[in-house]
């Protein structure tokens, strides 16, 4: 029997991702797609990529189901769940940030869900907070340096597609402003700062400083982050302590070429890449800022709790021209 899947927030690019994702899935059947502000439209009319893929129609009510994923605002999460109490035999996955630094609520306590670092305590939870999208692709690229205590200050720029803002339009989303423009945004204070050293400073075992700058980019999605720290390490030494760091992780690839972002563009993957001069090293990250980061992740996570096999629903090319 498959088991019967909701999204709250369907009418929103990480709801769309996920139904993307899930129509194919072998595991699941999408059981209701939950929108108030849509309510009665097709899903296919908001978004005609998803034509003959899913013809359902979004509704304002739901029902009971095995996996409740929540693509909703950022602290709406919970008011969803305190109005509509889940059944304790459903997952639930909240891709917002709601339970990402305190995961208790109510009858549930929420696994941070970097499967990475967490795939032990993610195997058989019903309750999951996926991680940020750029709090993937920092933690990611720094995780191996600190699980060897090597954190002390780190310098990290990163650079994030359209689709990061979400659907709602802003000033710096219009076309006319964002084509052909780059801009720096919440430098050093950015929310997901605090997600990031909490688990850092948890593998570190002492205080780590990050100074994170990002931007917003001209494309729509994708997320390429450049972290700067010192270390007498060799490069080859600090290559191998990330090749045995993510031996067994299917969606973590180290290169010894240089990244860029068409790469992971429409995957799951993150890919690495390493650079050292002199006792400086520069370690880069690129993801997918829908799927790595949001809406791949999400379903990589429900995989690893139910038991399945992780990259089920997940292989995925990406687009390079």
């Amino acid at each position: 029997m498959k088991k019967t899947v909701g999204i709250v927030g369907a009418n929103g690019y990480t709801g769309s991702e996920l139904i993307r994702l899930l129509a194919f899935h072998p595991q699941v059947t999408l059981s209701f797609l939950y929108s108030r502000s849509n309510s009665g439209t097709r899903i296919s009319d908001l978004y005609p990529d998803l034509t003959t893929v899913c013809e359902m129609v979004l509704t304002n009510e739901s029902h009971e189901v095995d996996v409740l994923f929540l693509c909703l605002p950022h602290k709406e999460s919970q008011n969803w769940l305190t109005q509509n109490p889940a059944n304790e035999e459903t997952l639930v996955i909240d891709l917002g940030n709601d339970f990402r630094l305190e995961g208790n609520f109510e009858n549930r306590n929420f696994i941070y869900g970097l499967p990475e670092i967490n795939k032990k305590q993610l195997a058989g939870s019903k309750s999951i907070a996926n991680p940020g999208c750029f709090a993937t692709a920092i933690q990611l690229a720094l995780l191996p340096l600190a699980e060897k205590g090597l954190l002390n200050e780190v310098f990290t720029t990163g650079i994030t597609g359209s689709t990061g803002a979400g659907q709602s339009l802003q000033a710096t989303t219009h076309f006319t402003w964002r084509n052909d423009n780059v801009s720096a945004y919440k430098t050093l204070t950015h929310q997901h700062v605090d997600e990031i050293l909490q688990q850092l400073i948890s593998y570190n075992n002492k205080e780590v400083a990050l100074n994170f700058v990002p931007w917003r980019g001209d494309f729509a999605r994708g997320i390429f982050t450049s972290s700067t720290m010192k270390t007498d390490l060799e490069l080859a030494e600090i290559e191998q302590l990330y090749q045995d760091f993510y031996e067994e992780e299917p969606f973590v690839t180290i290169s010894e070429r240089a990244i860029d972002l068409k790469q992971v563009v429409n995957t799951n993957r993150c890919v690495i890449q390493i650079e050292k001069s002199g006792n400086v090293v520069v370690i880069h990250s690129a993801i997918d800022n829908l799927l790595k980061g949001a809406s791949g992740q999400a379903v990589q996570n429900m995989n690893i709790a139910m038991g399945w096999e992780e990259n089920t629903g997940l292989n995925l090319k990406p687009i390079a021209f």
